[in-house]
């Protein structure tokens, strides 16, 4: 069966669809985040990883931002593969506090806030979704490249290789 033409050739057979691609978003639109992060003197410093998997168990290896972690003078000083600890992912950090949240239809719904203050928990959730959304993956790449662990302090960024595998 013909399906359509490349090029004015008839095109038949089987045809797999990609996965969608997250429209990627320009370091403009990151920056307000970032620097909100870094306005904020209770946050000592916070960083991400990023890379490309060697192997995924069969399913493609595509780039990808973990989620970021944060530090602020309560939390201990880590060794870069331990920093996952200070993660805000799943609505919760050991110094910055807790907001519940629920799954309705496939979207985490956020609830009830416990911990020091909220509107600086918010602020750091805010910069995490926008590192996991995936539309800042290319910024992120031509920026850090790959196989990386970044730590952003107020007086400077420090890029590290980052062992995953």
């Amino acid at each position: 069966m013909t399906h359509f033409n490349f090029l004015g050739i008839p095109v038949a057979g089987t045809i797999t669809p990609p996965d969608p691609v997250v429209e990627q978003r320009p370091l403009s639109d990151l920056e307000p985040l970032i620097r909100a992060i870094l306005a904020d003197d209770a946050i000592v410093e916070f960083g991400w990883t990023q890379y490309t998997p060697y192997f995924n168990d069969g399913d493609p290896c595509v780039f990808r931002v973990n989620t970021p972690w944060f530090r602020t003078p309560e939390d201990p000083v880590l060794d870069p593969q331990l920093t996952y600890q200070l993660r805000i992912g799943g609505g919760k950090h050991p110094s910055l506090g807790r907001r519940e949240y629920s799954w309705v239809e496939g979207v985490r719904t956020y609830g009830a806030y416990t911990g020091p203050d909220e509107e600086r928990f918010d602020r750091a959730l805010a910069l995490s979704h926008a590192l996991e959304s995936e539309a800042f993956n290319q910024v992120l790449l031509d920026a850090f490249g790959e196989h990386a662990h970044i730590t952003v302090r107020r007086d400077g960024i420090t890029v590290d290789s980052y062992s995953h595998e």
